[in-house]
């Protein structure tokens, strides 16, 4: 019995250094395919948009789907069943990208008829959530996401002085320019104010006074500063997270990734690693 147990474990070891693992040559292999079933899948719902290729291929394109979708229902449950704790896996990020690009597939099968067509188009789309599943095989997706974490505060405040400047801006526009103009209340004026700063410049509402344009002449240019703003706040949390150097093993008990090259304990539950 202890055997059994042993070999278990030492089987489920293997299993999760190759899926969430891409240190050995079978985790590398594995990623490959996945990476190549996810494209191929992005790309047959892209194929099946296309009325003309849609008629004509149905058949082939749908064989081809399913085909993904059984090898991406694989994996999910693989994932699950390769830690010690699945409700980690399950309800993290890309467990729910996992499970939500895998499952409308399914669901087509019980919405059938043309009563249920528009609901069966807006479910079909969901699979596009597969491409998702692409950042965790970006090393440096994980140190963006840890940059933003670590610049949330800093982003909050920033994005909540905008939000006062363009109050300010959009109530002096008011004023300058009036309803005859297009700004015919605050709240449109602040919108205008925003598409302004943005930079979008939509064009459905212009002023026609020269202080007005003048206003809006520095709100452009005002734009394009703010814009490099908060790329330069997350610039510099990554430049910091560059510094400790992290790998691509993940935790078996907890599935935390991120850890240093020469971590032997997991920073999370302080479970031992894997070699």
């Amino acid at each position: 019995m202890k055997k059994i147990k042993n070999n278990t474990a030492h089987w489920k070891i293997k299993l999760h250094e190759i899926i969430y693992e891409a240190d050995t040559k079978a985790g590398k292999l594995f990623d490959i395919i996945l990476l190549f079933a996810i494209f191929t899948s992005v790309l047959l719902v892209m194929l099946e948009s296309v009325e003309e290729i849609n008629q004509n291929y149905a058949t082939q394109l749908n064989v081809a789907e399913w085909f993904i979708t059984i090898l991406f229902t694989i994996e999910y449950i693989l994932r699950i069943i390769s830690i010690d704790k699945p409700s980690k896996y399950i309800f993290s990020f890309y467990g729910s990208i996992d499970f939500l690009s895998t499952i409308p597939k399914y669901l087509a099968l019980y919405f059938t008829g043309t009563h249920s067509l528009v609901a069966l188009r807006a479910l079909r789309l969901l699979r596009v959530f597969r491409i998702l599943k692409l950042a965790r095989f970006i090393g440096a997706s994980n140190n963006l996401l840890k940059a933003l974490k670590a610049s949330k505060a800093k982003i909050a405040v920033f994005l909540f002085f905008v939000v006062i400047l363009c109050v300010i801006l959009g109530t002096v526009m008011y004023m300058i320019e009036g309803a005859e103009n297009g700004f015919t209340s605050i709240p449109r004026s602040v919108y205008w104010a925003i598409v302004t700063m943005t930079t979008v410049g939509y064009g459905d509402i212009a002023p026609h006074t020269p202080f007005g344009q003048f206003i809006a002449s520095i709100i452009m240019i005002l734009g394009y500063g703010i814009i490099a703003i908060p790329t330069g706040i997350v610039s510099s949390e990554m430049t910091k997270a560059n510094t400790v150097h992290t790998n691509t093993q993940s935790c078996q008990n907890c599935a935390i990734e991120g850890h240093k090259d020469d971590a032997e304990y997991c920073y999370h539950c302080g479970d031992k690693l894997n070699g």
